[in-house]
């Protein structure tokens, strides 16, 4: 993997109407509550394309070969402005790649990380599209487009466009027709990340632990995660509802989710209504779920991340997909932009009111710390990638614990907390 950065800067936010109401009306459960669930397997207008030159108007999906192409091409259009990074391989040596834009320049100026990754589910495809459409735009734009150009001078951006390609590519690498969910050892990547508050259901997968050493090498402040079978915004925590831990960040995430809903309902008025009137949620109020990906970056990585659910059905007909730019393509823009507002609360594990239980010091620690419990319970901790270290089966309410450095979760029955070993 290359450690270079990439270099991108500030768009203006667009105009906006005005907010919409409150009301959170629920039309139809998320459409990945209930695991496993179904393939898409209903009939659908997909149309490939087998060359670079057929998605020039965007009304296809790319065949794995032609995603490579295009991908190798811009480098070579643009090799002062981009280049690509290799995350890591699937179970089935298909390459999990990242484009980051990086123009050169002469300063040091700070520049925050910003990162988009889409298709974890390997069948919820429109968010591949609409992220190597963004690439193009952006890359085309710069030099020519002024917001652009200063997105571009001013911020760090990475995209992932395809986070599950063996999954994607389930029936062969000239097809998304019969696309899948799951990864080749069929597990859910979006079950799958490291939970603080649950044991892992699954050994972790390969292209998570690709996706974990890529934010390990990263200093990302914003990401956001693309799926599809719904229209809504769904910000964390996905492993509480907001009644039983509300996010530090939940006021500025309503206020990012508005501005992306309303600013895309200015070209489509019934986007982002199928699931939400408001067209944004807490991802627990939806569905409480575990091993999620946004958690895990939230938790770990000091990195607001989102759920964005941008088309209703999971693999959307080719032909839909230019219209679905047209009202995606500046909320996608100004969703980087945010990155220069963000908010001042901490959004990492420690600020999850629930770990009051369990007191870990010093913290950070040079090595030797102190755990002390309300009351003798089990103790593991676990390292970054959900791998145990040590199980404790204390008779005391204190113990001493020696680690070498790194970032682990000590946990104590239900409770836990991060510890920091430098």
């Amino acid at each position: 993997m290359k450690t270079n950065k990439l270099i991108i800067g500030l768009l203006s936010l667009m105009g906006l109407i005005g907010p919409i109401g409150n009301a959170q009306a629920q039309f139809k459960p998320r459409p990945d509550a209930f695991p496993p669930v179904a393939e898409e397997f209903s009939p659908k207008a997909v149309q490939m394309a087998t060359t670079v030159e057929q998605m020039a108007s965007w009304d296809r999906y790319p065949t794995y070969s032609v995603y490579l192409e295009m991908m190798q091409r811009w480098v070579d259009s643009f090799p002062t402005l981009c280049h690509v990074d290799t995350i890591g391989t699937s179970i089935q040596g298909r390459l999990i790649l990242s484009m980051y834009i990086q123009p050169q320049t002469d300063d040091d100026l700070y520049r925050p990380e910003f990162f988009y990754s889409s298709t974890i589910h390997g069948d919820e495809v429109t968010g591949y599209v609409m992220m190597l459409r963004l690439i193009d735009t952006l890359l085309h734009g710069y030099g020519s487009n002024p917001q652009y150009t200063d997105l571009i001078n001013r911020t760090r951006i990475s995209i992932n466009p395809l986070a599950n390609p063996d999954g994607t590519y389930y029936r062969g690498n000239n097809t998304v027709q019969g696309s899948r969910r799951y990864n080749a050892n069929n597990v859910d990547l979006n079950r799958n990340y490291p939970d603080p508050f649950n044991p892992a259901k699954a050994a972790l997968q390969p292209e998570n632990e690709a996706m974990i050493a890529y934010f390990n090498a990263h200093s990302f402040r914003l990401s956001a995660n693309l799926h599809g079978g719904a229209e809504v915004m769904n910000y964390p925590w996905d492993s509480f509802t907001s009644a039983q831990q509300q996010h530090p960040a939940a006021d500025w995430w309503v206020d990012v989710c508005r501005r992306f809903v309303d600013t895309s309902r200015t070209y489509n008025s019934n986007h982002f209504t199928d699931t939400y009137s408001s067209g944004y949620t807490a991802g627990g109020d939806w569905y409480v779920i575990s091993g999620g990906r946004q958690d895990y970056v939230n938790y770990f990585h000091n990195c607001l991340e989102l759920t964005m659910e941008i088309s209703s059905q999971k693999t959307l007909s080719s032909n839909r997909l230019p219209e679905y730019w047209q009202f995606l393509q500046h909320p996608l823009v100004n969703y980087i932009a945010e990155i220069h507002s963000l908010p001042d609360t901490p959004v990492g594990i420690d600020n999850v009111a629930a770990y009051q239980h369990i007191n870990v010091s010093p913290n950070p620690s040079c090595g030797n710390v102190t755990v002390n419990l309300s009351e003798p319970a089990t103790v593991t901790v676990t390292d970054i990638t959900g791998r145990t270290v040590e199980t404790i089966h204390p008779q005391l309410n204190t113990i001493n614990l020696h680690l070498p450095s790194g970032i682990y979760i000590v946990r104590a029955g239900a409770t836990a907390t991060k510890l920091i070993i430098k």
